[in-house]
């Protein structure tokens, strides 16, 4: 059956009237501007009817006329309290300062006036809003049977779940990338120092022979890492040799510095570490303190997060009522099948007491080294369980010794 919006008109409705209410508003007659001026009361009713003389503020002279005086006022103001030995009495009252009626007596009976030609918008202002509020609260009743799925529970407990993935495959991620960032600068020294003793003579071949290599020393290129700081640019202009000539050189010299660097390892010498080696110690300590069940919470975290991420995407309609009634039916559609997803991985989380080991796993990747710059208790660590030190040093460090592909060498080049 097709739907049929009645409290969306009903709303409609509602508004339209509102909208007259503010009409009839705007072009009802306003209140003057007034001007309070004395009254001499000359005659007074028992009714408060009275004869009054007022001086025009806006230069009229003297001038009478009728007013309804307020019959409740203190007897003094009265004649002939006020002014014994006359009939004379006083009161208050207001002239129309603008207009063609300036200095006219305003007579109190002119609010009542303007108050009852208010009084039709006033009346539509209260049916709008009954019948906006009507459309509203009925329109959503309505909308409830749109609702069902809607689990906003669930979704909370999955996002949290999702931000403790994401934090503890981040924490491991900045663990290894501080090893990575401590032995890069070491292993480099090492890697430069061995390319300094290999004699620009083991790159004859690619220099053409003995006489280029000749060349090469008498430029003041004499060592594998010479040819890497000059480059090959660098090594034609000071040698003379052709530019392909050089380029063969610069390429032979960066295979060779390839494969000493893989063949070069940091030694960790505990008894005379310079901050260097102890900045690395501290890195290492970290993640071999964690140990094994770190690094599986990380790569279970990393895996849970990308499975999450699809999931919730699916069940963001369920996480309120907004946003299951601004969905597409597709969205609708998908909505319940991802929440009934997201509570099995809920549980099964739950059973494994997975929250628990990313929380575990993250204290122990998040303890500091700052106090401790020297390394004092990471070299005494080291002394005890060298091994595993070694090992995971050469684990973590493996993907930057691999040899780049020809691709990645060109773009280096």
């Amino acid at each position: 059956m097709k739907h049929v919006p009645v409290f969306r008109w009903i709303v409609a409705l509602g508004l339209v009237l509102i909208g007259c209410s503010v009409g009839l508003y705007a072009t009802a007659p306003d209140h003057p501007e007034l001007k309070q001026v004395d009254l001499a009361v000359l005659r007074e009713e028992s009714d408060g009817t009275c004869t009054v003389r007022w001086t025009d503020p806006f230069g009229g002279g003297k001038r009478e006329g009728s007013y309804l005086c307020d019959a409740e006022r203190d007897p003094v103001l009265k004649a002939p309290n006020y002014r014994p030995g006359s009939d004379i009495g006083w009161d208050t009252g207001f002239v129309v300062a603008e207009g063609p009626d300036r200095g006219e007596l305003y007579s109190p009976g002119v609010d009542e006036s303007i108050d009852r030609s208010l009084s039709p918008s006033d009346q539509l202002l209260v049916a709008g809003l009954l019948l906006t509020i009507v459309g509203v609260v009925g329109g959503n009743i309505r909308s409830l049977s749109r609702l069902s799925g809607v689990s906003p529970a669930v979704v909370r407990r999955a996002r949290r779940l999702r931000a403790a993935a994401v934090q503890v495959a981040e924490d491991h991620s900045r663990a290894v990338e501080a090893v990575r960032k401590a032995w890069a600068p070491l292993h480099q020294d090492l890697v430069r120092e061995r390319l300094g003793r290999i004699p620009v003579a083991r790159l004859r071949r690619a220099a053409g022979g003995r006489p280029a290599a000749k060349a090469l020393n008498r430029s003041g290129i004499r060592s594998v890492r010479d040819v890497l700081d000059t480059g090959a640019w660098g090594v034609a202009h000071a040698s003379g040799l052709g530019q392909r000539t050089a380029e063969e050189v610069w390429a032979t010299a960066q295979r060779t510095a390839e494969d000493v660097g893989r063949d070069t390892t940091v030694r960790l010498e505990s008894d005379r570490p310079d901050p260097r080696t102890a900045a690395l110690l501290n890195a290492l300590r970290v993640l071999v303190e964690a140990g094994p069940a770190a690094r599986s919470a990380a790569e279970t975290g990393s895996r849970l997060a990308a499975e999450l991420e699809q999931r919730l995407a699916d069940a963001a309609p369920a996480s309120g009522w907004k946003r299951m009634l601004d969905a597409g039916r597709e969205e609708r559609r998908r909505a319940p099948g991802a929440v009934a997803e997201l509570r099995t991985l809920l549980d099964e989380a739950e059973r494994e007491g997975v929250i628990e080991r990313f929380a575990q796993a993250s204290v122990d990747l998040l303890r500091g080294t700052d106090g401790d710059p020297a390394g004092l208790a990471a070299r005494v660590d080291f002394e005890t369980r060298p091994a595993q030190y070694y090992g995971l040093l050469s684990e973590l460090v493996a993907p930057a010794l691999r040899r780049p592909t020809a691709s990645e060498r060109d773009h280096g080049h």
